[in-house]
């Protein structure tokens, strides 16, 4: 036989759609719970089910469920009244039984407030009810924000900057909720393929920045005040115009500290498969591209991502001779990729031997006589 637990969870079960109904202004209708567990057939566990069953009805507590009873005759616990329909008849029983009613009183405010200032967001409440709940202490906030946006759809600003009366992380803090929103309210004015919430709704933001060093000291001293060691926005470094006709990256930051000096060339840190950031920089495409990682799996797995960027990269001491002449039994991380790679027929035999063997030479290893005799034989 169900028990009131099992009650209470179908009921709030239905209350989301309870909420749906009334913003769709439609009258309560009576609630049916369906117990489709079958009572005990000893008579003892019978009767334990159904006074705990009646001991939380309308009928013993003042509100709450009301249960139909039909007779049944079994030869186990003979001659009985068994549920045939559980239900709440009332609003009020249905709400008190759960406990919702401060609760509906409050989303009954905050829907409507939300709906006088914005009606185009009926249908993204009817959606979900819940939401109206879970933001109840913030709606005056949220729709500062909606009322910001819907007058200013492109704000080119940071957002701490924008001038809405609310505390200063309140928007980085509600990004989800507000995004939601947004989509809805601005939908013709904001960037439906970025995920990035400030990129997606016209804001300025922090940009990842490129770490460099001019390996040119002609064009340090030109350019830079002879300042050689730069982190700048890709944004900055994406319209960079300079003299450059070599360019390498390098896997780890030591070494482009390090690397040796080369007219008319620049080293970038790549870190690792953070190499992507580099992949909008079209003027990389005109220069001579090379790319020096560690040589194990992941190596060349960086190598693969960033030749699929720019097809003109080549890799420089992440060779079998390098390999050979460096290693130091070095263990690399367990490899299990499988998809194809964009590497040269030597790159991957090289790449399947490490992989196989779990094999690492970590560029740092690489002496520095030895880079400056492949860099500038």
């Amino acid at each position: 036989m169900i028990t009131p637990t099992e009650i209470k969870f179908k009921a709030e079960k239905k209350y989301s759609a309870y909420l749906q109904s009334i913003v769709m202004d439609i009258p309560f209708d009576k609630i049916i719970i369906l117990g489709d567990k079958k009572p005990s057939r000893n008579l003892a566990e019978y009767q334990t089910e159904i006074t705990a069953l009646l001991s939380q009805s309308k009928e013993k507590k003042g509100y709450g469920y009301i249960i139909k009873f039909h007779t049944i005759s079994k030869k186990e616990i003979g001659k009985q009244d068994i549920p045939s329909e559980i239900s709440f008849q009332t609003e009020s029983d249905f709400l008190k039984f759960l406990h919702k009613e401060k609760e509906v009183a409050e989303f009954r405010t905050d829907y409507r407030l939300i709906l006088s200032r914005f009606s185009e967001l009926k249908e993204w409440i009817i959606k979900y009810p819940k939401k109206i709940i879970e933001n109840h202490l913030q709606w005056n906030d949220l729709l500062k924000v909606c009322d910001y946006f819907t007058k200013n759809p492109k704000p080119n600003l940071y957002i701490r900057e924008l001038p809405i009366q609310i505390h200063t992380k309140f928007i980085e803090k509600n990004k989800g909720i507000i995004k939601e929103l947004l989509d809805i309210l601005i939908s013709g004015y904001i960037d439906k393929n970025e995920t990035n919430f400030e990129k997606r709704f016209n804001l300025k933001y922090a940009e990842s920045t490129v770490r460099f060093r001019i390996l040119d000291k002609n064009i340090s001293s030109h350019y830079f005040s002879e300042i050689n060691d730069l982190n700048i926005p890709i944004c900055q470094f994406e319209k960079l115009y300079l003299p450059i006709k070599k360019v390498f990256v390098a896997e780890n930051k030591m070494n482009i500290f390090t690397f040796p000096l080369i007219e008319k060339s620049l080293i970038i840190f790549g870190c690792g498969f953070g190499v992507e950031i580099l992949k909008n920089v079209e003027w990389l495409k005109h220069t001579e591209l090379y790319y020096w990682g560690d040589i194990d799996a992941q190596g060349f797995e960086i190598l693969s991502q960033f030749r699929g960027y720019f097809p003109n990269v080549k890799s420089i001491l992440m060779d079998k001779l390098t390999f050979d002449k460096y290693y130091d039994d070095d263990k690399g991380t367990p490899n299990t990729n499988s998809v194809e790679l964009n590497l040269t027929i030597e790159e991957q035999e090289l790449y399947e031997l490490l992989k196989e063997n779990n094999l690492r030479l970590e560029q740092e290893k690489v002496p520095l006589e030895y880079v400056s005799k492949i860099i500038r034989p």
